[in-house]
């Protein structure tokens, strides 16, 4: 289960990075509308990430990701992008890519992502 938990958060910064990316702001409706969940949910889970000190909720409600949430984001979108595109490379199609990219990247070892780049940048 707390693989599952891990799993979550790692989602919902990696969709506050995504979302920072395209917006001058990061509000919980944003990542609801992005995430498919509904408001109250993410509001819980944006709770949970102000207690692990991954993000920080400005009083107007727009939410910024804290050094170790944008580490954890940004390592999890680097295996995001990789995956998906030696996916597609390898001919699978573009949306089954990211699917699989998506439920791949949380459980794969840094070992094993390093030997996949080191794979990859050799072609």
């Amino acid at each position: 289960m707390a693989l599952r938990k891990n799993e979550s958060i790692e989602d919902y910064l990696e969709c506050i990075l995504m979302l920072a990316e395209k917006k001058p702001v990061v509000r919980s409706v944003d990542i609801a509308n992005e995430m498919g969940f509904k408001k109250s949910s993410v509001s819980v889970a944006m709770k949970n990430l102000r207690e692990k000190e991954h993000i920080v909720v400005s009083d107007e409600g727009y939410i910024t990701l804290t050094p170790s949430g944008k580490a954890i984001a940004e390592r999890v979108y680097e295996r995001h992008k990789v995956l998906t595109g030696w996916f597609v490379k390898i001919g699978v199609d573009h949306d089954i890519a990211v699917e699989d990219a998506c439920r791949i990247e949380h459980d794969l070892s840094d070992e094993s992502f390093e030997a996949i780049k080191k794979f990859i940048d050799r072609k």
